[in-house]
């Protein structure tokens, strides 16, 4: 009697804090979302007023007080962005370099990253400490050396910085890659050198295969690196060869020398819209190697 008593005297109390539960459920989810929208008006905010701004004339660009939407949409900033310049060589150039550094960082950074994973030896673990620290350097830091280094060699004003920048491999995609090769059971490669496999043929036909989340997550990220970098193609590169990203930022230019920031605009609008496309192509494969990369067991 005094347990059914008990019982039905907590059956009332969860049903009396039932809707108290409910409204701080709904209080937290709202929350989230207005910090989501927060997030998305922030970070998306520079991208709409670069589309308005590709579609403004050059008068509503100067006009006081500002017009935030043009009066009518000045499709002929992108006839002049892609027909003042030579925007289909740069934007080759920015494509070969993209390309090459991409894939050749991605396979050089998986093999690292497996032999800091899988291979045994003394001081792997400094070593890989070692590599890590050197995330922390600015890139500012390094480019009167790399300037220095590769004027030396007669590389300046070619492409071969980037194919031995590829084949160093990066810190950070090591790291991704470790992560991940760390995480695949000890059976498999045992099962493999048992059949006769080297670490060779371990690494080509069982772990390279299982990762390509990583691999698709690794080749977007050095892809972009590339092809949104300024700096370096500025310092390296003469006019004739560089990319798109320094062809954009000081070619669009009137008669006086002034920057045609509407054109430039549109330029910058085009040369953005690939790498969005390829990102969401690819989106399943990124989230996938970044959460995979992530998780450890």
């Amino acid at each position: 009697m005094q347990l059914s008593t008990f019982s039905r005297a907590r059956s009332d109390e969860r049903a009396r804090l039932q809707p108290y539960k409910r409204s701080n459920r709904q209080a937290s989810a709202a929350v989230k979302y207005i910090v989501l929208m927060a997030l998305v008006i922030v970070f998306g905010a520079p991208f709409l007023w670069l589309v308005v701004t590709a579609l403004k004339t050059p008068e509503e660009m100067v006009a006081f007080p500002v017009h935030f939407l043009p009066a009518q949409p000045a499709w002929n900033n992108f006839v002049q962005a892609l027909t003042s310049i030579n925007y289909a060589a740069y934007a080759a150039n920015s494509l070969l370099l993209s390309t090459v550094y991409a894939t050749l960082i991605t396979f050089s950074s998986a093999l690292v990253g497996f032999g800091f994973a899988r291979l045994r030896g003394w001081g792997k673990r400094p070593l890989f400490m070692i590599m890590l620290s050197t995330l922390m350097l600015p890139q500012i830091v390094t480019l009167i050396p790399t300037y220095i280094l590769f004027s030396h060699l007669g590389f300046v004003d070619t492409y071969w910085p980037w194919v031995l920048w590829g084949l160093a491999a990066s810190p950070y995609l090591v790291f991704l890659f470790r992560r991940f090769f760390s995480a695949i059971p000890i059976e498999l490669e045992e099962a493999a050198i048992l059949d006769g496999c080297g670490y060779g043929r371990v690494f080509w036909r069982i772990f390279l295969p299982l990762s390509i989340p990583v691999m698709v997550t690794a080749f977007l990220l050095s892809f972009t690196w590339v092809w949104g970098d300024y700096i370096t193609p500025s310092l390296l590169l003469s006019q004739d060869n560089t990319t798109l990203a320094v062809a954009i930022s000081g070619l669009y230019l009137d008669p006086h020398g002034n920057a045609l920031q509407t054109v430039q605009a549109a330029g910058a609008l085009i040369y953005v819209i690939p790498e969005i496309v390829v990102f969401f192509l690819a989106q399943r494969y990124f989230v996938r190697g970044i959460v995979t990369s992530g998780l450890k067991g």
